[in-house]
């Protein structure tokens, strides 16, 4: 409206007309909780895009019945202290519908103690983790538990005849993972020979390589998200099968491997070289948006916004948070996999939803190999 053309409204008028435009113009507003800065950025950036293409696809065909999706995007700097004070900004102050993250376990635990009293749905970069999470019941899981990790790749090694097995871990997510596997060895018929830990922030881990090289395992479990143990396998000359974490199959840490690249086995989720049926729409759209490929923590940042929207459009858009909740619990088909938020772990995931990676000079090619429980 120009200053030189005003035009007057009478006050019953003029309030009909601004809350219609309001009415209009509100958007339907979610937040997402992730680290896109700190040591989880190389998953929290990931998780972000898909978040952001879920949003973009969401718009293009009509919101959320007929109203804008809006994301607010809070970045924790992969610290559960800044998760709590923004979780706090984007409950109370933004008020928005659900949670989309955290990214990292710690953040996911301490901010639940703030949604769930509130029943406001969170669904969480990861499995479900301390016992703390067992009462939580708007808390649901993207990714698989570090027990399911596990077992997912002992699966593999058992599949190849690995009875002697070393392991290199790091000193967090790795520990983790790797609390549960030394549990499970006589299930798998698998012999730990030499397990070895190295720091998060070491820049090197030859000498635990050595040491895992030198007892002649017949395969080695790699649990990390970090490069350098890669490539200290291979510096200290190992030739055994190398089986890794869905953590390290990005196209980002695999560049950081170089040489030592080739031959590794990952029990992952999304192969985007040769998609399963109900992925190949997703890295389609994706590549179009990004002009790369996906793999699985984008495919999770996508799931969780569309699992939330297709709730909240059973719901309502203006529905309670406990009635938002209880939509959100139901199975869903995502990119990332199959889910059952229905489950005692409110994720659902298996050892039938992992697929299994060959890395060949950067590229990521199926195995036919299938787990099962």
């Amino acid at each position: 409206m120009s200053l030189g053309k005003r035009i007057f409204f009478g006050a019953p008028a003029l309030a009909m007309a601004l809350i219609g435009a309001s009415a209009a113009a509100e958007p339907v507003r979610i937040g997402a909780l992730l680290s896109t800065t700190g040591g989880l950025a190389g998953l929290g950036i990931p998780q972000r895009d898909g978040v952001l293409l879920a949003q973009k696809l969401i718009n293009a065909n009509g919101g959320v019945g007929g109203e804008p999706l809006e994301i607010l995007m809070e970045d924790d700097g992969s610290n559960p202290d800044a998760a709590m004070t923004k979780v706090n900004t984007l409950v109370h102050s933004q008020g928005v519908k659900a949670i989309v993250g955290p990214t990292g376990i710690a953040q996911t635990v301490a901010i639940g103690s703030v949604t769930q009293p509130l029943n406001i749905p969170v669904l969480a970069f990861t499995g479900i983790g301390p016992a703390v999470e067992n009462a939580r019941n708007c808390v649901f899981h993207m990714t698989p538990a570090q027990g399911l990790n596990a077992r997912a790749l002992l699966s593999y090694a058992k599949e190849i005849g690995a009875k002697r097995v070393g392991v290199l871990h790091d000193s967090g997510y790795g520990q983790v993972i790797w609390g549960v596997m030394s549990k499970l060895g006589d299930e798998f018929g698998v012999e730990f020979v030499q397990v070895e830990k190295f720091e998060l922030s070491a820049s090197d881990a030859t000498a635990q390589a050595a040491k895992v090289k030198a007892s002649e395992p017949d395969a080695v479990i790699v649990l990390s998200s970090l490069a350098t143990p890669f490539r200290n396998l291979r510096q200290v000359g190992l030739t055994a099968p190398i089986i890794s974490v869905h953590g390290t199959a990005t196209y980002e840490i695999v560049k950081a491997m170089g040489d030592a690249a080739d031959n590794i086995v990952h029990a992952e989720f999304l192969i985007a070289e040769d998609p399963l049926p109900y992925q190949v729409e997703f890295v389609a759209e994706f590549q179009k948006e990004y002009g790369r490929l996906p793999k699985h923590f984008e495919a999770a940042g996508y799931d969780a916004v569309m699992a939330t929207v297709a709730a909240l459009k059973r719901a309502s858009s203006n529905a309670a948070p406990d009635a938002l909740c209880q939509e959100v619990r139901t199975p869903y088909q995502g990119a990332f996999a199959q889910y059952d938020f229905t489950a005692k772990d409110l994720g659902g995931l298996t050892l039938s939803s992992f697929s299994y990676s060959l890395l060949t000079k950067g590229k990521f090619s199926r195995l036919p190999f299938k787990a099962s429980q």
